[in-house]
């Protein structure tokens, strides 16, 4: 007979996958910094990779926590986004627009490990794992900034792929249908 699961299990099997992807977010954000074209966005991606290796480190401690060899899982979420990432950057990579889909898609990444982290986080306090659900929070707070900074860069960049992109074309208005 099958061993029933458990929320151990569920936490540990989520810990190798957001450990998976997290390598993948720092290769991802590397390579994000390399064909970043503003300045702002290519150090914030810079700043994020260092972070995400120190993102990994604290995951291999939250695996000693537990007792569990620190391994990774293929994170199929993460390789849908990475490979989305990789389209995008075929399909935008020499527009005006590559920077504004570049945030697109580390914002993306982002909220997929805020999702993530915030479970694993809540699931650590319910196992009673006070230390992994600090160094987890730690995480998730660094992750929420970085979308938040990801924001304001996009604020101000996705401004410079719009105009260029419509000079001489009439910008589309809204027209309001009145019901009757």
């Amino acid at each position: 007979m099958a061993k029933t699961k458990t929320l151990h299990d569920a936490f540990y099997e989520t810990l190798k996958d957001v450990y998976y992807a997290e390598k993948q977010s720092v290769r991802a954000l590397k390579k994000s910094a390399k064909v970043a074209q503003h300045d702002e966005l290519r150090s914030a991606f810079e700043t994020h990779a260092e972070e995400s290796a120190e993102q990994v480190e604290r995951l291999q401690q939250v695996f000693e926590i537990i007792g569990k060899p620190a391994r990774a899982k293929t994170c199929e979420a993460m390789q849908g986004i990475t490979s989305e990432m990789e389209e995008d950057l075929e399909d935008f990579g020499e527009s005006p627009a590559a920077d504004a889909v570049l945030v697109g898609c580390a914002q993306a990444v982002e909220h997929y490990e805020i999702a993530r982290y915030g479970t694993l986080k809540t699931w650590a306090r319910q196992l009673g794992y006070e230390d992994a659900a600090k160094l987890l929070e730690q995480t998730l707070e660094e992750e929420k900034k970085t979308d938040a900074l990801l924001s304001e860069i996009a604020e101000r960049i996705n401004t410079d792929g719009t105009e260029e992109a419509q000079a001489g074309e009439e910008k589309p208005r809204a027209k309001a249908k009145a019901k009757g």
